[in-house]
Parts: structure tokens; C-alpha cells; sequence
């Protein structure tokens, strides 16, 4: 069994609970900015969490020259799922990379000059944790529209395969 492989399919389950949550909320709620959240939507911060994995696995650490996603490009959250598709590959060409690798530097140059050197561990820990960060927002945005979301942690994904 690899280790990280493996947290990536908790990931993805718990974003797969997500995403069925996302389909029943009406389409202008999906793409509703809300004010509180610094204009944020849903949309947007699924797109925004693609775009992370997409800068720090693609871009920096594999060398890629990936675009940044234009949130209101996509339509639906049918769009959003082709998205992550895409970013699931991203992630286990990122993963298949640098196994056994997980403590070698990654050096990066900011827009601003500035640079840096995260691990390969640290990159995949960002990107994840960052990922959970956001769905935590998303659950909550959808709250504020009225829905009510499922459980969506990690414990729920574990505990209906036992």
C-alpha cells in the first residue's frame, strides 16, 4: 500500500460527498457570491482549490505551465468534477513523481521575488489540508443559503466501508 496514494482516496471520497452535496443545491446558489465571504462562491472556491494543486504539484514541482482556472468558466458542477478529474491525475503524476521522495526540496520563486524551499511532503500536506480548509467554507456558505449539508469528514468516509 502507498501511504499517500491511499490519504488521496480518502480525499477523494470526502469530496465526492461534496460534490453530490453541491448537485442539490439550484445552479445560481452554486455560483452566488456572498459578501461575507469576501465574494466568494462555492464555485469559486472550488476552482480556487483546484488552482492550488495545480500551482504548487503542476507548476512547481512538476515544472508544468498550467493555467490558472477562470472560475466563471465553469457553468455547473458537473464542469467542476471534469475539473478535479483533471486534478486527480495531476496529484497521482505528482505522487508516482516523488515517491520515496518525500523529503526532497522543491525550490520556489514567488511573483513578488521572493523564494523558498518546501519538501515534496510539505507541498502534498499544503495542498490537502488546504483542500479541507475550503470545504469547511463551502459547507458553511451552503448553510448560509439554507441547505443542509452531510456529514462531510473524513470519520464518515472511513467508518461506511467497515
Amino acid at each position: 500500500m502507498e501511504l499517500f496514494l491511499t490519504q488521496y482516496d480518502w480525499i477523494q471520497r470526502t469530496r465526492e460527498t461534496l460534490f453530490r452535496y453541491c448537485e442539490t443545491l439550484s445552479p445560481s446558489d452554486y455560483v452566488k457570491e456572498l459578501e461575507n465571504f469576501g465574494g466568494d462562491s462555492i464555485r469559486s472556491l472550488h476552482a480556487h482549490v483546484a488552482d492550488c494543486y495545480r500551482g504548487w504539484l503542476g507548476n512547481r514541482a512538476l515544472g508544468k505551465s498550467l493555467a490558472k482556472i477562470n472560475p466563471e468558466s465553469i457553468h455547473n458542477v458537473q464542469e467542476m468534477r471534469e475539473i478535479f478529474k483533471e486534478t486527480d491525475i495531476l496529484v497521482h503524476e505528482f505522487l508516482n513523481e516523488f515517491k520515496g521522495k518525500w523529503d526532497e526540496n522543491v525550490r520556489v520563486t514567488f511573483a513578488s521575488g521572493g523564494r523558498a524551499e518546501f519538501t515534496t511532503l510539505w507541498l502534498f500536506t499544503h495542498t490537502t489540508t488546504h483542500e479541507f480548509h475550503h470545504k469547511g467554507q463551502i459547507v458553511k456558505i451552503g448553510r448560509q443559503l439554507g441547505y443542509i449539508p452531510p456529514d462531510t469528514d473524513l470519520i464518515e468516509q472511513i467508518s461506511s466501508r467497515v
